[in-house]
């Protein structure tokens, strides 16, 4: 099995909707065990700014799928819920990027691990290290409580409350 961590982001209506059952489609996949979910915050969009803000979280799993197989199935996730890619970085019903799978890296057309904007991305990083505080990136020789103190951006992300 190997442990993967995801990032989950909804900007459209309903926010939450599309998070929980991103959620609920990922638990329904037999490979898939989802073992930690962090807290669900709401975030100011990066890149085009122009929309409503995010709700975003990071969840954990552990997998027998290989990493392009779990691509597949989180981009029939995406598709399932109404994914449109008209806009980069614009609204979205939902999105799903495989941040991290045990320590490997790749670099291929599809995917890129670890996901290559990440460790500037305060609305991934907080969930992150709530879920695994102790997590070491070994890309970067820093725990992930290091990457954190250096983020410039981390007040806009705040604790969501329904």
């Amino acid at each position: 099995m190997s442990k993967v961590y995801i990032s989950l982001g909804s900007n459209m209506e309903s926010r939450y909707g599309y998070l929980e059952e991103a959620i609920k489609q990922l638990r329904s996949i037999d490979e898939i065990e989802v073992s930690t979910i962090s807290s669900v915050y709401e975030t100011d969009p990066v890149g085009y700014v122009d929309q409503p803000a995010f709700l975003n979280l990071v969840i954990c799993i552990e997998t027998t799928l290989r990493p392009l197989d779990l691509l597949s199935e989180t981009q029939a996730i995406e598709t399932l819920l109404g994914r449109k890619r008209d806009i980069k970085w614009g609204p979205r019903t939902i999105d799903l990027d495989i941040l991290l799978y045990d320590q490997e890296n790749m670099n291929v057309e599809r995917l890129m691990i670890p996901h290559p904007r990440m460790w500037q991305r305060a609305f991934v990083i907080v969930p992150l290290l709530e879920i695994a505080p102790d997590l070491f990136i070994d890309e970067l020789g820093l725990s992930i409580k290091e990457v954190y103190e250096q983020l410039n951006d981390k007040e806009g992300v705040r604790m969501w409350k329904p």
